[in-house]
């Protein structure tokens, strides 16, 4: 269980915990089933090496989700999610670690609700972010 935070306790430019992701092949097979997206260049080597890429690639989706997940993580059981944007910028490889950061932009009050506004991105090894996006949550004020 996370622990909770509020929005007293946010700073602009301040940067959420990292989450680390490890996509291996079988979660590819397993998210193309339950996503619909059955490219075979998320599963098939042969296949997507004739397409042009080096092998195999994560699913640009999944690679989001796991951005879901750490802004989710970070706001808590109080928090919701209100809003997110991703945009896909570069690929990802099955077995790499990849890393999933944030940093606080924005904090505003809006109709009694406390918004905080985060840019979120994944980052593979090589230090390149190949997923970025926003994200907009309301947490709970707290005491």
């Amino acid at each position: 269980m996370t622990k909770q935070v509020y929005f007293q306790d946010v700073a602009v430019g301040g940067e959420l915990p990292s989450l680390m992701k490890q996509p291996t092949s079988r979660q590819l097979v397993m998210w193309a089933g339950a996503s619909g997206d059955l490219n075979p260049i998320h599963y098939d080597k042969d296949y997507a090496i004739k397409r042009g890429l080096p092998g195999v690639i994560v699913h640009g989706q999944l690679a989001g989700c796991f951005l879901g997940q750490l802004i989710t993580d970070w706001a808590g059981d109080g928090g919701n999610l209100k809003k997110l944007t991703l945009s896909y910028k570069g690929m990802n490889f099955p077995g790499e670690a990849l890393t999933c950061r944030g940093v606080v932009t924005r904090k505003y009050v809006e109709d009694d609700r406390h918004f905080v506004v985060c840019n979120i991105w994944v980052e593979n090894p090589r230090g390149e972010k190949t997923v970025t996006g926003t994200a907009t949550v309301t947490l709970p004020a707290g005491d």
